[in-house]
């Protein structure tokens, strides 16, 4: 493997972590229902990046992960849904890391969370020619 397929196996990997840290937080302490969605919007962020380096975009150090879509969008077309599914998980990357969070999720909200992390995963993942 080459540096930039190393680096994107990498990043999907990271991307994985944070996915199943979420669904083993879920499995075992569904109550950390902020910490669980902090996982999901950090493996799709993780999972937008290694697509990002597939694709020769700078990586750029932010957690929005919808203007993150924008730069692969300038490459390849992205669709709408993505920006969708994107828009549901943008504030889990940085509005629940602190104690005054204003967002207050549901279980179902968090099942969400999950299932879009994963979907991603699904989409992004055969795109990058991964061996």
């Amino acid at each position: 493997m080459n540096n930039r397929s190393d680096l994107i196996v990498r990043w999907v990997e990271k991307g994985d972590h944070d996915l199943g840290s979420a669904v083993l937080i879920n499995t075992n302490i569904p109550a950390y229902r902020d910490t669980i969605a902090f996982h999901c919007q950090q493996a799709i962020e993780k999972y937008i990046k290694a697509w990002m380096i597939f694709e020769d975009l700078e990586i750029r150090k932010t957690h929005d992960i919808v203007y993150l879509l924008e730069l692969i969008n300038t490459k390849q077309v992205v669709p709408d849904v993505w920006f969708e599914k994107a828009l549901v998980v943008e504030d889990y990357g940085v509005e629940l890391r602190y104690p005054d969070s204003k967002i207050e999720l549901s279980d179902n909200d968090v099942e969400d969370a999950i299932s879009i992390a994963k979907e991603f995963r699904a989409f992004i993942v055969p795109k990058l020619n991964l061996p």
